[in-house]
């Protein structure tokens, strides 16, 4: 992914101590371009900008706001150094419209005769009223200096909500195909999306996917990239080549669609049609959209793929996440479930050896031989986070909690892991009360914090277990 472009004001009120305001405005620069300088772009004015650099009046406050839209910062971070303006800071931030971050800082020692000069907490205070009286969402990422871990861990999970709030906002999802006629857990509400966070779902005939994937040739170059690549990443001895070949061609015209219309990801429909007319299941072919960075869900999940953009977007891109399904408890541990899927898991994530296999169930109906595609094998064991988006008459709430996998033994087809979470009855109990559904995206890494600030960003009512 690019870097984040994260916006920083230097907020300043006179009389207070104009020195340690610079100071702490260069620490926090360098701060910042030490500890993320592979992920952030840092903007922020220069004395030719602002009076001292520094962000005081209405004017400074002006001429930021143009700097940042100029330089099309991702989010802004507003840094009381000492009491602040609070309408300065306010004033860049209706401006710019983005994503926002609050500090108060430490004060530091009093100038002889007891003067104090900063009194940052105060001045942040009345940042906050101004933001919260314009319904402008912000985060607060505490007291602070910059060479502490607690601005380290605060400024971390920021760049990374701002990265969801980024990729989420105007997204476009495709839907390959309509939804499986039974499976009303996967609709999704196209106004609402448009209405709230600018959103589009691109509907795409099913139909014409096939006949673009047929119309290439066995030799076709980028078909024969995918093949090698396949090889190279299963075991596929056990299947087809001519299957092999059909999921390449499907890969090809898939990728080339959501580059072509810019999609963040997509919900394909993936039985039985895929299976019976085309002859393959597209469980392959997900995964590795999904390890290239394009997100994609089993069953035309529309908000599955929403899901899993705000997870991809918050590991800033280094994690790609698992489409699962919430499955069954282990028959002797605790808190431990059975994360699975047909044979969707990006192949990255595999733990030993994944073989290119047939669908599990499928094959009853169509046939072992028109059913292969399916990636069997098993996640790497480490910390994840699971979540989920749903909507409900236009309210959009996020499921969030935590656990890692472990290693169980377990012969099963298709895509899996064990998972142990804090408290498995009261997960169960909070997805079943609060209307969550069985499809969860599941990544790598504890990115909890980042999803609910994103989501509150957004104006999505977190679930958190």
């Amino acid at each position: 992914m690019k870097k984040i472009r994260i916006g920083f004001v230097p907020l300043h009120r006179r009389p207070f101590d104009e020195k340690w305001a610079l100071e702490l405005k260069e620490r926090f620069i360098a701060a910042v371009k030490s500890g993320f300088g592979d992920a952030v772009d840092l903007v922020y004015p220069s004395e030719k900008d602002t009076k001292l650099g520094l962000v005081s009046d209405d004017d400074d406050a002006e001429a930021v706001a143009e700097l940042f839209r100029r330089e099309g910062v991702d989010g802004i971070a507003i840094a009381a150094l000492t009491f602040g303006d609070e309408l300065a800071g306010a004033r860049v931030a209706e401006l710019v419209r983005k994503p926002v971050v609050i500090y108060a800082t430490k004060e530091p020692p009093a100038l002889p005769g007891g003067f104090r000069r900063s009194d940052s907490f105060c001045g942040t205070l009345s940042l906050a009223s101004a933001l919260y009286r314009r319904k402008i969402p912000f985060l607060f990422g505490g007291i602070v200096l910059p060479e502490e871990e607690g601005f380290r861990r605060s400024f971390d999970a920021f760049v990374r909500a701002a990265n969801v709030v980024k990729v989420f906002v105007g997204a476009k999802v495709g839907a390959i195909g309509p939804r499986p006629e039974r499976f009303e857990t996967v609709t999704f509400n196209e106004a609402a999306m448009a209405a709230k966070f600018n959103q589009r779902v691109v509907h795409v005939d099913l139909l014409e996917v096939v006949e673009e994937a047929r119309k290439l040739g066995d030799d076709d170059p980028r078909v024969a990239k995918v093949v090698e690549e396949v090889a190279r990443q299963l075991d596929a001895s056990g299947a087809p080549r001519e299957a092999l070949v059909r999921l390449a061609k499907l890969e090809v015209v898939l990728r080339e669609l959501a580059e072509r219309r810019g999609l963040v990801g997509l919900g394909l429909r993936c039985w039985t049609e895929l299976q019976r007319f085309y002859g393959v299941t597209p469980c392959l072919v997900m995964g590795r959209l999904t390890d290239s960075g394009v997100m994609a869900a089993c069953e035309v999940d529309v908000y599955g793929a929403l899901t899993m953009a705000m997870q991809y977007a918050a590991s800033l891109g280094k994690s790609v996440p698992f489409f699962i399904d919430w499955t069954i408890k282990h028959p002797t541990r605790e808190n431990v479930f059975l994360a699975w899927h047909c044979g969707n898991m990006p192949p990255s994530l595999c733990h030993g050896v994944c073989r290119l296999g047939f669908h599990s169930v499928m094959y009853r109906e169509v046939g072992a031989e028109r059913s292969y595609g399916t990636v069997d094998g098993r996640m790497k064991p480490g910390t994840v986070t699971i979540s989920r988006l749903v909507e409900y008459d236009g309210e959009f709430k996020l499921f969030l909690t935590k656990g890692r996998i472990v290693e169980e033994p377990g012969e099963f087809r298709g895509s899996w892991a064990w998972v142990e979470v804090p408290d498995l009855d009261k997960v169960y109990r909070t997805l079943i009360e609060e209307g969550f559904v069985h499809h969860a995206s599941m990544i790598h890494g504890d990115l909890a914090e980042p999803l609910a600030a994103a989501a509150k960003l957004l104006g999505i009512k977190v679930v958190a277990v």
